[in-house]
């Protein structure tokens, strides 16, 4: 059996997440108070001002209540994972995992991404479901400014790109039969109109030291397994690149009896994996090594 910790992103957040995690980790939880400069207890338990929906402040905790799930697990079971992976945000837990970065690199790490993803605005996002993403490429021929954002499972697309044109996207997308989900979020994230984030992020990350990684991370931007040295390049590169989860998951199920754990509040990566699983997996897409 092969044992997989995925990880959910932005958007799996909910108010009394971490409560039986906090009391576990008292060094880290004081760790991550000083970094943050609050309570992450309050933030998460109580989330008195609304914080916990904004990216700046969702993407630190999301972080820490995974990165202490993910602790919580190991210790419990007795035993750590033979692989990780994360969606988005989530991606950062798997690399703590993996042990690329200590607890606090990591927290301030995705403080930073938060804070910059944060200020951006002028885009929008919106969740196609029931539409195969060839059906979904000839409905939008000629909408040239939007992107796949997240391709989460075999019906189910996440677009990202101007207000104006998502607007003018949804009407086709019902009539090729698909289902339209705006996403409350103010910013085309994992879009090309997120260059300029990927550009401040990539200095950041060129300040930082990561370490060999001790589990296989399998990479949003190219659903393939990280390789030492191209961490801090592939978590720019993820700011304004798709995160490919089907091809993610399509790879982890080729290892010897897959058993996947989500580590996280919610269970929406469970599910796109039990979508995924059902699907046969493409000749071009299976095991490419």
């Amino acid at each position: 059996m092969t044992l997989i910790h995925i990880f959910p992103g932005q958007g799996s957040q909910q108010r009394g997440m971490g409560r039986d995690l906090f009391p576990r980790f008292p060094d880290l939880v004081a760790q991550a108070d000083a970094i943050l400069g609050t309570s992450i207890a309050a933030l998460c338990l109580e989330d008195a001002e609304g914080r916990l929906r904004r990216t700046e402040w969702t993407q630190p905790a999301l972080y820490v209540v995974e990165a202490l799930g993910h602790l919580a697990r190991v210790e419990d079971s007795g035993r750590t994972p033979d692989f990780v992976a994360g969606h988005s945000l989530g991606e950062y837990a798997a690399l703590f995992a993996a042990e690329a970065f200590d607890f606090a690199t990591g927290l301030r790490l995705v403080q930073r991404r938060g804070a910059l993803m944060g200020a951006m605005t002028g885009g929008g996002m919106a969740a196609v479901l029931g539409l195969e993403r060839a059906r979904l490429e000839a409905a939008l021929a000629g909408q040239t400014s939007l992107d796949f954002a997240n391709l989460n499972a075999p019906t189910q697309t996440v677009l990202s790109g101007p207000a104006t044109a998502l607007e003018a996207a949804q009407p086709l997308v019902e009539a090729a039969g698909g289902r339209w989900f705006p996403i409350n979020v103010a910013t085309a994230f994992h879009s090309r109109h997120m260059q300029p984030v990927r550009l401040d992020f990539a200095e950041f990350l060129a300040g930082i030291t990561f370490q060999p990684l001790m589990l296989p991370v399998i990479a949003n931007a190219t659903a393939l397994p990280y390789r030492d040295g191209e961490v801090a390049h592939l978590l720019a590169r993820q700011i304004d690149s798709p995160v490919r989860w089907v091809e993610t998951v399509q790879y982890l199920l080729d290892e010897p009896e897959p058993e996947f754990v989500e580590i996280g509040p919610g269970q929406v990566l469970t599910r796109l994996v039990a979508e995924i699983s059902r699907q046969p997996v493409p000749a071009n897409i299976a095991r490419r090594l």
